[in-house]
């Protein structure tokens, strides 16, 4: 059925976006909602719509971007022309869809609206919003067309996002772009931006309807509460909702299997090498095929987060490129995804470079030797698949549970022991700062690994020690311990917090000076302050009991100090 025999319902379907828009639940309260301009709802998910085509004169060229007050400098535009296009070599006939992701230039200013930074906290690591880049997802079209002097239609429809929701945004062009390169213009602003600009904001762990050109997207994003694997499976076509025409079984995971299927015999190898942020180049024959291998090698470490820099479609063009081919320094830690034969001369230096489409090069070309024994019985696993037909989705859950089950196995032994760094609990008093974490210790760290490894979780053999020390030395180790440092340091102050809340702060005060007092209530306030800033785990209650605590405090002062703490916020 095409989008046209369905747009009967597509009042009903904008309705039942209104109307799931309209009854959001946020972290804080109704009321952080009302404040929603227009656009903020699209802004929630979408920077911009771009239309990119082909000019005879000036080459790739953005025609359109809607809304047309969305900002983009020169150099993202340019950035955007080139990697909306695949290579001339590529030789895309027909549809081709992938993505891009590209550096923001600096200066931007970041407005996001608070609850939607609360929105962002409750997402897992691996997909919070990085404010130093966008995502292009792309619907190339490119036809033959005499009408023309070139010969062919080419164009590109592309979504601007700082998310990283890739199945979603690819569902979504393959509904809207056949309808769009029809329709042309128009039907951007009237169809597309004014569907999303409906869209509830994308609140993690909540059951979400997305109308889109008469249809119901229904999907869910995961939260830092689900278990890592474990997908809550959204329903399709329930008697209650029957206008659903489409259920999303996940909003960023990529086809696992069908991206390592070249090279699967090496999964083990090249989970290592991004575990520890070495450079790899993805060459391949097409954008889709190098986009969606790179952003399956990102994701290969989950639950960990990919540190470094990754580019899932990287052209000459780009305004990295000669930042990230240089052989005057060692290659960078980054993954690089590539078409043009041209960089199997600039980036052969490089140290990993993985081949695939070719049928007679398809391999990983590297001197690395793998720490950890190969594991033969997932390759097995995967062949007798293969051997019995077995669904390519279902090839991919096994591949995704075991490098799960690597990572975790990994992991867990760091885990354990930066818990042990966190100062006890009786240590906390109100009337001194929150305790300091103690430092991390490399070779503390290493002695724990003889009784409490990774042989507790693994059975695999190999030089553990030695893949630990070399992810202490990379990009994910430093990004994974900065991030464990800032949630314990958040909980140390959330506990000192606590500790303040049931000391009896106003029989306090009575013992001691006005001055002495002034300066508490300061800082209790500042206090208050800090945990809604940083958004502390602290309880409703706690900061409730906080606040009577300071206006108590006040009310015992003279009135001319009253006056004055009253109107102080800080």
């Amino acid at each position: 059925m095409s989008l046209r025999e369905r747009s009967a319902g597509g009042a009903a379907a904008v309705e039942a976006g209104e109307d799931a828009a309209a009854t959001l639940a946020e972290p804080d309260g109704p009321d952080r909602c009302l404040s929603l301009l227009p656009w903020d709802r699209f802004s929630a998910w979408l920077h911009c719509v771009c239309v990119v085509g082909f000019d005879l004169e000036l080459g790739q060229a953005v025609e359109v971007i809607y809304p047309p007050h969305s900002k983009l400098t020169d150099k993202e535009k340019t950035n955007i022309c080139y990697l909306s296009f695949p290579d001339s070599n590529s030789g895309c006939l027909g549809d081709t869809q992938f993505c891009f992701r590209f550096r923001r230039s600096p200066g931007r200013k970041v407005s996001l609206c608070c609850f939607l930074d609360q929105l962002d906290r409750d997402l897992p690591v691996y997909l919070k919003k990085d404010p130093a880049y966008y995502y292009g997802y792309v619907y190339f079209r490119q036809v033959r067309d005499k009408s023309l002097k070139r010969g062919y239609f080419q164009k590109s429809l592309v979504l601007i996002s700082k998310l990283p929701y890739v199945h979603l945004f690819r569902t979504m062009l393959k509904q809207i772009a056949p309808e769009y390169f029809e329709k042309s213009e128009a039907f951007l602003e009237a169809g597309i931006c004014s569907d999303v600009d409906r869209w509830p904001p994308p609140a993690p762990g909540k059951i979400l309807h997305l109308p889109i050109m008469g249809i119901i997207m229904k999907l869910r994003i995961p939260t830092y509460r689900d278990k890592p694997g474990t997908t809550p499976i959204v329903q399709n076509m329930h008697q209650a909702d029957a206008q659903i025409s489409m259920a999303l079984p996940t909003v960023h995971e990529v086809d696992l299997f069908r991206c390592f299927c070249p090279v699967f015999f090496h999964i083990q190898m090249l989970w290592e090498l991004v575990l520890l942020g070495e450079p790899l180049v993805v060459m391949a024959p097409s954008p889709s095929e190098s986009s969606e291998t790179v952003l399956a090698l990102v994701s290969c470490i989950s639950p960990l987060k990919y540190c470094s820099d990754f580019r899932p479609y990287f052209t000459i063009h780009d305004s990295e490129f000669k930042e990230y081919t240089t052989r005057t320094q060692a290659p960078p830690s980054v993954i690089l995804g590539v078409t043009n034969p041209f960089f199997a001369k600039t980036l052969q230096h490089w140290p990993h470079i993985i081949r695939i489409g070719d049928i007679k090069l398809p391999g990983v070309y590297t001197s690395y030797k793998p720490y950890l024994n190969k594991d033969e019985e997932i390759v097995k696993q995967l062949q007798k698949g293969v051997q019995q037909k077995r669904p390519t989705e279902a090839q991919s859950v096994i591949l995704r549970r075991y490098f799960l089950e690597l990572t975790e196995s990994f992991i867990i032994p760091l885990e354990r022991y930066v818990a042990s760094l966190m100062p006890l609990q009786k240590c906390i008093s109100p009337w001194k700062s929150p305790p300091q974490l103690r430092q991390f210790s490399q070779d503390d760290f290493m002695k724990t690994l003889e009784k409490a490894g990774p042989q507790l979780t693994s059975g695999l053999k190999g030089d553990w020690i030695g893949l630990y020390r070399h992810f202490l030395k990379s990009p994910n180790f430093d990004g994974w311990f900065r991030s464990r440092q800032k949630e314990m340091t958040q909980k140390l102050e959330a506990l000192h917090l606590e500790a303040l809340c049931n000391e009896n702060l106003v029989f306090w005060s009575q013992k001691h000076t006005e001055v002495e007092t002034v300066d508490l209530v300061l800082k209790l306030k500042n206090k208050l302050l800090q945990a809604d800033r940083e958004q502390l785990p602290v309880k409703t209650e706690t900061l409730k009991k906080l606040q009577t605590h300071i206006n108590d405090i006040i009310l015992a002062l003279p009135d001319d100090l009253q006056d004055i703490l009253l109107k102080t916020g800080t």
